[in-house]
């Protein structure tokens, strides 16, 4: 009877077997962060923008614009209103459809919190459908 009691060889055995766990892990980090990421890229105010270089929407016989124009004035329509009076005046503009689009025309001069301001009215008033209204241009920018 021999005994063997160093082994010369170095060869380890072949392993023909997949190994999926790194594959896995990575697979379940991305899950993460995409399900944290999904509701960051979600916007609570819900607003319709055209991209500037597509045909223009049929607009209703008669669209209701909200105007702000460079020096701060509202307009609803025509007629020059301040940003408490403006639920008031978009509701006898609309006679009261809230489901009406409105139309939000701002001059570029005009900072953003502005316009959310007006946004936030017409909103906390019902109205819902507000689309931006833009320049528009003959081709890609």
């Amino acid at each position: 009877m021999s005994i063997r009691l160093s082994d010369t060889s170095d060869d380890l055995p072949v392993n023909h077997e997949i190994n999926v766990t790194p594959f896995i892990d990575v697979m379940l980090v991305l899950l993460i962060i995409f399900m944290v990421a999904a509701p960051l890229a979600t916007v609570d105010v819900k607003v319709d923008l055209p991209a500037s270089n597509a045909a223009a929407a049929p607009k209703p016989d008669k669209p209701v614009f909200l105007s702000i124009q460079a020096d701060g004035k509202i307009l609803v329509d025509e007629s020059i209103v301040t940003l408490a009076e403006l639920g008031a005046a978009i509701g006898v503009a609309t006679k009261a459809d809230k489901e009406q689009r409105i139309y939000l025309r701002a001059d570029k001069t005009i900072t953003y919190d502005t316009i959310m301001g007006a946004m936030n009215k017409l909103r906390s008033a019902g109205y819902l459908h507000v689309a931006l209204v833009g320049a528009e241009t003959t081709g890609p920018q």
